[in-house]
């Protein structure tokens, strides 16, 4: 690739960049950088092995985790020509990113009871969702914070996570830790109580996704395995206890790949959803765009072994034509699957929501909520909500010579689909979407639409974005709405929604206060994933506020700030920032715990995990 086309395309993917990376596109070190990366690099990183992640994906890790790869990890071999400096100068210019401004001392290792496993304390949740439906709601038999006493919250310590400028992976609570993943490649457990560490795992890239622990039945002999992915496609399996590596494989080939959803574990299979930013590489007109597709891949948890893949597109791609340049054209592609399945053992199925094609023609999975069978991964059924949806990078880029002639408008299904039943006993499949839209969907009829409503504007962060929850008949939406630009016009509506699940019909909306006053990167949305309690249900905001609306009528019940400075258990003071990803609140007994720090997509960056605890009980 030329420099001008690489700095093209770098501008191209700015936006999946992380906040204070736009050095990636400047002068500074980019001659050396750009050299080395030519030379030693390119060759299997710009395509030329199948699993050698792409750029794209080298561009968003840290540069501690890219340095740390060819020092020490598994591009030790590849790398041992290089100098220390230069492996210093290739990790700054690949991730835009200075080493020397990455540093914080670790938090205290954990010591005594601190420091042992609880055998007596099972996983709080069955995963990302709370439950495998993906309710997100933790009833009393979980915590006792509620609408009455979360005004008592205050915060009991905090976390910084080290060579971090966003924090994205849900903590996970058992046998009395804290697991939780990092920017930098880092599995953390941590000491619920104390926030002192008990082990680390070092993988070689960001982990997105939350910890998945396996469950055990108190009193019996156990040793429980944790799951999680990281954002160059490796799945991974450790022992809960001492963090010790049991497997790990890569479900597909594709260069692209990357693992954002958090897997779900059910009777010893594991799914793991499958997603990629090939969107990306498109930028560049001499890439053929495109190969990838979306799927879930299925594991024996216990061995590794993979079972079967289950593709969200059934056919194959292959070349349908050239662009421009004469860059070959590639179709189907895309659908990515960016959520967690909800599990219906009855029918055995999983539901997930797609994204949008990356190619044309668009097909009829993309933006769909797909029924997959439990047993191969098949396409049971199939319902579309946005068609024609084809979208890449290259609809950024001056020449759009890539651009597919659909050009968007990139309306993925980013949030998970839950499964929820009516007072009449009548299950529901709901799902939210980039567009601003929710829908419920019969189970029993194929995925047929019984209503559709539209809350909000949409845009390409617009919508519902990462986590909608559920209490009895009630949905809660958490709206982003982010002002994309004059492509999504329209009256935005930032704030959380309640709907009847049964019909659709809207209940209340909170709008969420203008407070960001001018400050850069600051937005009013609600983008990350949402949880519920009795009486409550408690989101993060974009501003950085978190937030507890009433379950009667949407008025706050608590509001508390975290894009400001932390004083944390590791000695240095931690910052919070937006809240989003799929990351929301976790509650256990008197705890909540929160991460703060949305650094990519222009958003205020931070590194910090929260441990919130009551301080009295209210009537």
């Amino acid at each position: 690739m030329t420099s001008v086309l690489r700095r093209l395309f770098l501008v191209a993917i700015a936006i999946a960049l992380p906040v204070g990376a736009a050095n990636l596109v400047t002068e500074k070190g980019s001659n050396d950088g750009e050299q080395l990366y030519e030379k030693y690099c390119e060759d299997c990183h710009g395509g030329g092995v199948a699993k050698a992640p792409a750029l794209s994906l080298l561009n968003i890790m840290s540069a501690s985790s890219v340095y740390r790869a060819m020092d020490q990890g598994i591009m030790q071999q590849q790398a041992k020509a290089l100098s220390d400096g230069q492996k210093v100068v290739l990790a700054e210019h690949l991730t835009g990113q200075g080493l020397e401004q990455q540093s914080i001392a670790p938090a205290p290792q954990c010591q005594g009871p601190a420091a042992q496993f609880d055998y007596t304390a099972p996983p709080v949740s069955l995963g990302w969702g709370v439950d495998q439906t993906n309710q997100r709601h933790y009833g009393k038999h979980l915590t006792d914070i509620n609408a009455n006493n979360i005004d008592q919250l205050e915060l009991a310590w905090a976390f910084a996570y080290p060579d971090a400028i966003r924090a994205r992976s849900e903590p996970a609570l058992a046998g009395g830790a804290v697991y939780v993943g990092s920017q930098n490649g880092t599995v953390f457990a941590l000491d619920q109580q104390t926030g002192c560490i008990r082990w680390t795992f070092k993988t070689i890239a960001e982990i997105r996704n939350s910890i998945v622990i396996e469950p055990w039945t108190v009193g019996k002999n156990s040793n429980p395995a944790l799951f999680f992915g990281d954002i160059i496609g490796n799945v991974y399996s450790l022992n809960a206890v001492t963090g010790e590596l049991l497997w790990r494989d890569r479900p597909d080939d594709h260069p692209s790949l990357t693992l954002t959803a958090t897997p779900l574990l059910n009777e010893g299979t594991l799914y793991v959803p499958l997603s990629s930013l090939e969107v990306t590489q498109a930028a560049d007109p001499g890439y053929a765009c495109c190969t990838f597709r979306g799927g879930v891949a299925a594991y024996d948890a216990a061995t590794g072994e993979k079972r079967w893949v289950g593709y969200t597109i059934d056919q194959a791609p292959t070349v349908v034509g050239q662009n421009a340049v004469g860059t070959d054209q590639i179709a189907p592609s895309g659908s990515p699957v960016w959520n967690t399945p909800s599990l219906d053992s009855k029918r055995g199925v999983m539901y997930v929501g797609t994204g949008e094609n990356y190619s044309s023609p668009a097909n009829d999975t993309s933006d769909a909520i797909l029924a997959l069978s439990l047993k191969d991964g098949s396409i049971v059924w199939r319902q579309q909500m946005t068609r024609g949806d084809a979208w890449n990078m290259g609809c950024e880029t001056e020449e759009r010579i890539n651009c597919p002639p659909e050009d968007g408008p990139d309306y993925d299904f980013g949030a998970a689909t839950i499964l929820a039943t009516n007072k009449a006993g009548k299950d529901i499949v709901l799902a939210g979407q980039k567009s601003g839209e929710v829908f419920g969907l019969d189970p029993d009829q194929g995925g047929k639409i019984l209503w559709r409503v539209k809350l909000g504007k949409g845009g390409i962060q617009g919508g519902v974005h990462f986590g909608m929850t559920v209490s009895k008949d009630t949905l809660y939406v958490p709206m982003s709405d982010f002002d994309g630009g004059p492509r999504w016009p329209g009256v935005a509506y930032p704030g959380m929604f309640a709907v009847d699940i049964t019909t659709g019909e809207q209940r209340w909306f909170a709008p969420a206060p203008e407070i960001c006053e001018g400050r850069e990167f600051c937005q009013s949305g609600l983008s990350s994933a949402s949880s519920s309690i009795e009486g409550a249900v408690v989101a993060g905001s974009m501003d950085g506020h978190l937030r507890a609306y009433n379950f009667n009528n949407g008025n706050v019940l608590w509001d508390f700030d975290t894009a400001i400075g932390f004083k944390t258990i590791n000695g240095e003071t931690a910052n919070g920032g937006s809240m989003g990803g799929a990351s929301g609140p976790v509650f256990h007994r008197d705890m909540m715990f929160v991460n703060s720090g949305y650094g990519i997509y222009f958003h205020m960056p931070g590194n910090v995990l929260l441990n919130f605890r009551l301080t009295s009980a209210k009537d």
